[in-house]
């Protein structure tokens, strides 16, 4: 009956779908959550687009990416400029020299230089090991006991020191005043949410929801000539090698009756004894809003709460150390031998994808089965 069944309403099955229809292929997209648009969903709360999933801010250095997006959606100007919170003090992410000056008192680029290499000789550190060396490399045992090592410690459920260092090599460090967070060129939030975007994208194709592909795949398979799996990798073989690691999130919104709770779209608490990695308040990632001249006298805040994943739990993030490297190589090796199904996207990969690089992913994948 169709030419692609692609499981998983998110972002890489909608461009998949989209771009497999317009190539003149029947598709059939179904997803087992009540909605489209994955773990971008965003859902609209007292006129204000709530991101139910966490904070989504897109950006990327891909000018084919972000034309493509102009398709399906106009982008507000919003630039990703986080506040750490310490404790009650307050500094600048990413780290810039706002964040040394308030640190050290330095007002030079040289100075903070100065600073953080003095700090990482008396660390003795040479080639970074894991995390926590990778981190002093960077910016110096002052910014890592304070605005790292807490943050980090609950977002991976594991000491710093036992997690590798290729997880924090992209933290932004700058010897400047720039508050943008992303080194990106395009950056922005979807005008009427992420949710109005991928319902663009699949504008004509037959979607199917709470629908669980993995209970009755036989029956699903029999409706297509090939499937498009963006669930995990180790579920859809009935985890028969173990269960991959992931980290999992749990949130608690909020609507408040006031129009402003911390005046920033994001605040991290860097904290060990904070038990949210960071306060969402929605409203900041739409352009133009302010207390003063606000028409939405409301706001709506969500707390993020790590969490260890645990089967049926939703997995957010993979664990990418060595342990779980090697058993996903061999479910992988299980993946190539399927002949129906191609797999992809963040789960199906088993690997951490920015939004760019899951659409990106999915387009280079169509061209591949086109």
């Amino acid at each position: 009956m169709y030419d692609h069944l692609i499981v998983g309403a998110g972002l890489y099955g909608a461009v998949a779908a989209r771009e497999l229809t317009d190539a003149g292929k029947k598709c059939l997209v179904i997803d087992k959550r009540p909605h489209i648009a994955g773990n971008v969903y965003t859902e609209e709360t007292e006129g204000i687009q709530v991101h139910k999933y966490g904070a989504h801010i897109f950006h990327t250095n891909s000018r084919r990416v972000w034309d493509y997006l102009q398709r399906f959606a106009e982008f507000n100007r919003f630039t990703n400029s986080p506040v750490a919170n310490y404790r009650g003090e307050l500094y600048s992410l990413p780290f810039n020299m706002y964040t040394f000056n308030k640190m050290w008192g330095v007002v030079t680029p040289a100075e903070a230089a100065a600073k953080i290499e003095e700090q990482r000789r008396a660390a003795g550190i040479g080639e970074p090991k894991n995390l926590e060396e990778q981190a002093i490399s960077l910016v110096g045992t002052d910014i890592y006991e304070k605005l790292i090592k807490g943050y980090t410690q609950k977002q991976w459920g594991r000491p710093c020191d036992k997690l590798p260092a290729f997880i924090i090599k992209r933290l932004p460090v700058r010897l400047t005043f720039d508050n943008n967070y992303f080194n990106a060129l395009y950056q922005g939030i979807p005008v009427g949410g992420y949710t109005k975007m991928a319902a663009n994208m699949l504008e004509g194709i037959e979607a199917r929801l709470n629908e669980d592909y993995l209970a009755d795949r036989a029956a699903w398979d029999k409706l297509a000539d090939s499937v498009i799996y963006t669930g995990p990798i180790d579920a859809f073989f009935g985890n028969c090698l173990g269960n991959l690691e992931y980290r999992s999130l749990r949130f608690e919104t909020e609507l408040l009756d006031i129009p402003n709770f911390q005046g920033n779209a994001a605040v991290n608490y860097t904290d060990a004894e904070t038990p949210w990695t960071r306060i969402i308040e929605h409203k900041w990632f739409e352009f133009g809003r302010d207390p003063e001249g606000s028409d939405i006298p409301k706001t709506v805040i969500t707390r993020e709460y790590p969490a260890e994943w645990k089967p049926g739990d939703e997995p957010y993030y993979p664990v990418n150390d060595e342990k779980n490297g090697t058993l996903y190589g061999k479910y992988k090796e299980l993946a190539d031998k399927e002949t129906k199904v191609i797999f992809g996207g963040r789960l199906g990969e088993y690997r951490y994808y920015d939004m760019d690089q899951v659409i990106l992913a999915a387009l280079e994948k169509v061209e591949e089965i086109l």
